[in-house]
């Protein structure tokens, strides 16, 4: 199934994260945030395969949602810390570079990025 191409994609190359907006990468991530955020979706992962056996059960639809909500507040979490990260260094270095537009774009996808965690 391709992909759909959005619009933040087409700002990659603007942001300085990556050559070519297929092949994205972050210009810097902190191996103690990376390390963290990998464990809290490891964790997250268990809580999805939680959920499974939850709902295989046929248990209690209350204790199903309760813990919908705890994957989705560590979701949210993992969410905070990339967009910290972004906000550090590829945005920070867009709006830094002199280049005509980048800065212009990078605030276009910030608000993007905040529109889409704000919902």
């Amino acid at each position: 199934m391709a992909r759909k191409k959005s619009r933040m994609a087409s700002s990659a190359a603007a942001c300085g994260c990556a050559a070519h907006p297929e092949n994205r990468k972050a210009l810097a991530v902190d191996p103690e945030i990376k390390s963290s955020n990998l464990k809290r979706l490891r964790r997250i992962e268990g809580q999805i395969r939680g959920l499974q056996r939850l709902v295989s059960e046929d248990r209690y639809c209350a204790d199903i949602l309760v813990q919908i909500s705890s994957v989705q507040q560590a979701l949210r979490s993992v969410g905070r810390e990339l967009m910290r990260n972004h906000l550090r260094h590829c945005a920070s270095k867009a709006i830094r570079d002199s280049l005509p537009g980048r800065a212009e774009a990078m605030y276009e996808e910030l608000l993007n990025l905040m529109d889409r965690h704000s919902r």
